[in-house]
């Protein structure tokens, strides 16, 4: 039998990877595709009336069998693909976009469910049972279950081209960030620090070149563009950088933009609503496209003043070092790191070395202790690749799940970093907790010396681990509403907040030490660390809200003839700053092209700001950034309770109320 459709008797039950090969998916996805559709058909045929149990409950065990095949597929397609995965992913998601619109239309299935929320008040339904049926019938009803005739036939072309779109712009991507590196000769290596001239010796040696090379990985590029004096080769190696998904040729994602953007709007057609923006939202807690607008214009005018000030501080700088003209995007990290350096005598290559990677694991874990009582235990596992590793996540003696952690860049990995998982929590057959996965992109130390990050790179792994908490600590009975199953405009807040405690005085005094002497950071430096914080806020917010705005006006409306000059006009709109550039632009703004996630949605990340900005002042406001009530709420109202209630019930119940955004607007010192 293929060890994919078998039930794991492995430690813990994670994947047995080393049974498991890339040929093993197409007959595995064969045989669970047909499972789940006779399991949904035998409920849609049920001859009793529709319960929650043989209806709901059902279908909740209906495909778990296609779940187990596909969170390993997509885990690897993700993090360590091969030609064989691709090829089969292009195969697989028209076909299963196919699968899934057969059974959201399913008329006889939708009748049952709809037969269930006329009657709900009869069926003595527990309250996460209520919010489970509400969520199931808006499922359907999203996904087209009642549009009938010509419409839904069209509806499934429509569902199943954007599939295969969405793998192929993500594809594309990866292919042109694999492609590109340059070559550094050793007058180039001038004014880099040693750990970034080390891990680009790395970088050549895992892509079996010799010498030193600059990649697109952002572990790597982001550094080098902080320090090279080099304006040449910034030029260079921004200028691909930026190019992702725009070279021409067969990776150029600019006619697939256009495609699905079209595509979306027809969707949003089918199913009566104006626009893409206004269907996609309304689940959302914004719920409307100029909900969003107000909160992102809200904080774009500060931000633009700031950054325009820093602007005119860097160019001078330039102009000091006898380069005229104007300060380009591949001088603003540049200048802004001497800033730094100058301003807060705070030097990147001072401060690295006190960041560690296997500290910062520690300290992530410490956090997750101090507040919630987790403890981390490795574990001998047979994961997918070398990099990989372990951990039984415990609270007291109770087994919470199993954390697995893959932190470095490879050219078989996207980049970015994500928290996906192999196996969710719920309660419907028993006790089933978690295996959940954190995946990054830091750059590699050659072979025996420390893994060093960057404080971003800190904020990255402590992003990660708040969502991998949101997880773990999910204590709810259905898996449709467990873990961070939520509104995407509330899925980061657990992320954002958990990026607050690696700041704290408690967290960066017992793990920010240094890689060789094992001393602590100095108190002078930490201190010097927090005042920089918000150094180059301005460029940070300014980067991120214009590809929050124009995601956007991509979707909140008739979709553009010409998606790049409509990038173009919404830039000019807003007063974008010449020297600053979009954090994703287009052609491989994967958030909202590869899938379907954050379409209209890139905003999300600013909208759960409000709320961490306001939820970490919860904490401070006690005097203890660790106080045991206050994270007992954090856990039992938002950590534990998944998509259970609405997410503003849930915030409300931790702090009393919503927020407004002047919290926001002082942790990134723009009010």
């Amino acid at each position: 039998m293929i060890a994919l459709l078998e039930s794991w008797a492995t430690p813990f039950g994670v994947p047995p990877f080393d049974r498991i090969s890339a040929e093993d998916f197409r007959p595995a996805f064969d045989a669970a595709l047909a499972e789940g559709r006779r399991r949904m058909d035998a409920i849609a045929a049920d001859p009793e009336a529709p319960t929650f149990s043989n209806t709901i409950e059902a279908m909740e065990r209906a495909e778990r069998q296609l779940d187990q095949v596909s969170r390993v597929f997509f885990n690897l397609a993700g993090a360590h693909t091969n030609d064989t995965i691709e090829a089969l992913q292009r195969e697989l998601s028209p076909q299963l976009s196919a699968h899934a619109s057969e059974t959201m239309m399913n008329p006889a299935l939708f009748a049952r469910v709809d037969d269930l929320v006329a009657r709900r008040a009869t069926l003595g339904l527990s309250a996460e049972q209520d919010r489970v049926l509400t969520l199931y019938h808006r499922m359907f009803v999203r996904a087209g279950a009642r549009i009938e005739g010509a419409a839904r036939d069209r509806l499934k072309v429509v569902l199943s081209r954007l599939a295969s779109l969405g793998t192929e712009f993500g594809q594309n991507v990866l292919a042109d960030e694999k492609r590109w590196s340059m070559p550094l000769a050793p007058d180039d290596l001038e004014g880099l620090p040693d750990d970034i001239v080390a891990a680009a010796a790395q970088a050549a040696k895992d892509r079996g070149e010799a010498g030193h090379v600059v990649t697109l990985s952002r572990s790597i590029i982001v550094p080098f563009l902080e320090f090279s004096p080099r304006r040449d080769l910034r030029e260079a190696a921004f200028r691909a950088w930026v190019a992702r998904g725009e070279t021409g040729g067969a990776t150029d994602n600019r006619g697939i933009v256009k495609e699905m953007l079209e595509l979306r709007a027809e969707r949003a057609r089918l199913l009566g609503y104006a626009d893409f923006a206004s269907f996609k939202l309304e689940p959302e807690m914004a719920a409307r496209p100029e909900a969003v607008r107000d909160l992102l214009m809200a904080v774009w005018g500060p931000a633009r003043a700031r950054a325009e000030a820093d602007a005119r501080i860097l160019g001078e700088m330039m102009r000091a070092d006898g380069i005229n003209g104007p300060l380009m995007p591949w001088d603003w990290r540049y200048y802004a790191a001497r800033r730094q350096e100058l301003e807060h005598d705070l030097d990147q290559s001072e401060l690295k070395p006190y960041l560690r990677l296997e500290n910062i694991i520690a300290a992530a874990f410490d956090a997750a202790g101090r507040l919630f009582g987790l403890s981390f235990h490795p574990i001998e596992a047979q994961l997918y690749h070398p990099d990989a590793r372990a951990w039984e996540v415990r609270q007291g003696d109770r087994h919470m799940g199993v954390f697995i952690g893959d932190y470095f860049a490879r050219s078989s990995k996207r980049s970015g970093a994500w928290c996906s998982s192999f196996r969710s929590q719920s309660k419907l057959d028993g006790e089933v907790r978690p295996i959940v996965l954190n995946v990054c992109n830091f750059a590699r130390a050659p072979e025996g010396e420390p893994n060093l990050l960057t404080f971003d790179d800190a904020h990255t792994l402590f992003h990660e681990m708040g969502h991998a908490l949101h997880t773990l600590l999910s204590d709810v009975t259905y898996e449709f509403v467990s873990g961070t199953s939520v509104a995407r405009d509330f899925v980061e807040l657990p992320s954002q907040l958990y990026e607050h405690w690696l700041e704290t005085p408690e967290i960066l005094s017992a793990h920010a030490r240094h890689a060789v002497t094992g001393e602590p950071m100095p108190q002078a430096l930490m201190d010097r660390l927090i005042a920089a914080r918000n150094a180059d806020q301005g460029f940070a917010t300014v980067e991120y809200l214009a590809s929050a705005l124009v995601d956007l006006d991509f979707h909140a409306g008739p979709p553009p003839a010409d998606p790049m000059a409509a990038q173009a006009a919404t830039l000019h709109r807003i007063g974008m700053p010449e020297a600053i550039v979009m954090r994703h632009a287009t052609p491989h703004f994967q958030h909202v092209f590869s899938g379907d996630g954050y379409s209209s949605g890139y905003y999300s990340y600013m909208w759960s700001e409000v709320m961490d900005a306001d939820a970490f002042e919860a904490f401070r406001e006690t005097g203890d950034v660790f106080d045991p009530a206050t994270a007992r709420r954090l856990f039992e109202n938002i950590l534990s309770a998944g998509g259970s209630r609405e997410a503003s019930e849930l915030y409300t119940d931790f702090r009393g109320r919503m927020p407004g955004v002047e919290a926001l607007l002082r942790q990134r010192e723009l009010g």
